[in-house]
């Protein structure tokens, strides 16, 4: 069974970069057809899809949030990372990482990591 875990700081400075960490066990994330995502959730409101790594180290973006995002991978860790840049107050949310097929559906969350953007 995939399991995920996110690491990463709690508290990020406003026009710094948030840098979380994705730590995948039980599965390789180099697995035919599988995307790796960040999505976030801003507190009382829905899921917020910001972008994702295929297996074959193919990245794509929410447009809203693409001139300020980033998502790497390190194979050799199995592990694979997100950066936002500039962020805000508004960038406060519980961020998680998941793993979905290649049809859309998510099979596998980490436990979703709070990151707050003060001063």
């Amino acid at each position: 069974q995939v399991q995920l875990q996110e690491s990463g700081p709690g508290l990020v400075k406003p026009s710094q970069t948030l840098s979380l960490t994705c730590s995948v066990s039980g599965g390789s994330i180099t697995t035919t057809y599988y995307w790796w995502s960040w999505i976030r959730q801003p507190p009382g409101k829905g899921l917020e899809w910001m972008g994702a790594i295929a297996y074959s180290g193919i990245t794509y973006y929410s447009p809203s949030l693409k001139s300020r995002t980033s998502i790497s991978r390190d194979k050799s860790k199995n592990q694979f990372t997100l950066q936002l840049s500039s962020v805000t107050p508004v960038d406060t949310d519980v961020y998680y990482c998941a793993r979905a097929s290649g049809l859309g559906q998510y099979d596998s969350w980490g436990q979703g990591t709070q990151v707050t953007v003060s001063s």
